[in-house]
């Protein structure tokens, strides 16, 4: 009596049609993932990039405006206390520099602008460069001109110190002053430094073409920061050269 037997499939029989393994033929999944351009590894996408440097850029220009604002409101204290010494001390300013300057940041606010918008639109990185270019130069004016201003006062012995020469009975107040003059105009110039570095790094990777329409996040981060010292300035100009001039 036959019986009948059915071979059992060999292991691996259906190796020549399928898998030979777990992986399989389609290998590892993240090794055929899109990275898209100037996307860090540790963030999904670009939006969330953009959405995670916004928090952070204004979290930190949140900090510098209690920063400023503390200097801000100390000098309104004491300018309500001497007010008569503030308006003499001011007058010994030279508010066309002070006009001068105040014009050349808002053209260096244009041009950082327009170099956002280079990048945004796909311009070439040649424009992009020339922009940012054109900001550092105007920034660069700015501490020029407000050298000269310190230049003055140090010739004219109104830093104060041991040499700080005032004529009148105001002259203690007066000190105080160009202290606040000098502490607050100067932290603003180191800022306007610090801004003029950033704006060579993005310079440099402007010129490698690394920003584009779709990844400029690090361009627009500088631009923030570039825009808030400007703005700076556009409150400490009026507060510190036109107090009293209308009288």
């Amino acid at each position: 009596m036959s019986a009948n037997v059915v071979p059992s499939a060999a292991p691996g029989s259906h190796g020549s049609h399928g898998s030979h393994g777990p992986a399989g033929a389609h290998g590892p999944h993240s090794s055929a993932e899109h990275h898209e351009e100037g996307l860090a590894h540790h963030f999904d996408d670009l939006a969330q990039q953009k959405d995670a440097a916004s928090l952070g850029m204004w979290a930190f220009l949140v900090t510098e405006i209690m920063f400023f604002g503390g200097l801000f409101l100390g000098y309104v204290v004491y300018r309500s206390w001497y007010a008569e010494a503030f308006h003499l001390g001011s007058h010994h300013l030279d508010w066309k520099l002070g006009a001068i300057n105040t014009a050349v940041l808002i053209c260096s606010s244009l041009t950082m602008a327009l170099a956002i918008h280079a990048a945004q639109v796909g311009a070439r990185r040649a424009t992009q460069v020339a922009y940012l270019i054109a900001t550092m130069v105007l920034g660069a004016a700015f501490l020029g001109i407000k050298g000269v201003e310190y230049w003055h006062k140090w010739v004219d012995h109104l830093v104060p110190g041991p040499s700080f020469q005032f004529e009148g009975p105001e002259l203690p107040h007066v000190r105080i002053f160009y202290s606040f003059y000098f502490v607050m105009t100067g932290v603003h110039a180191f800022h306007m430094i610090v801004g003029i570095g950033i704006m060579l790094w993005v310079t440099l990777k402007a010129s490698r073409g690394q920003f584009t329409p779709k990844s400029h996040t690090l361009l627009e981060m500088a631009g923030l920061y570039w825009h808030f010292v400007d703005v700076v300035w556009i409150f400490l100009f009026p507060l510190l050269y036109l107090i009293g001039r209308h009288g």
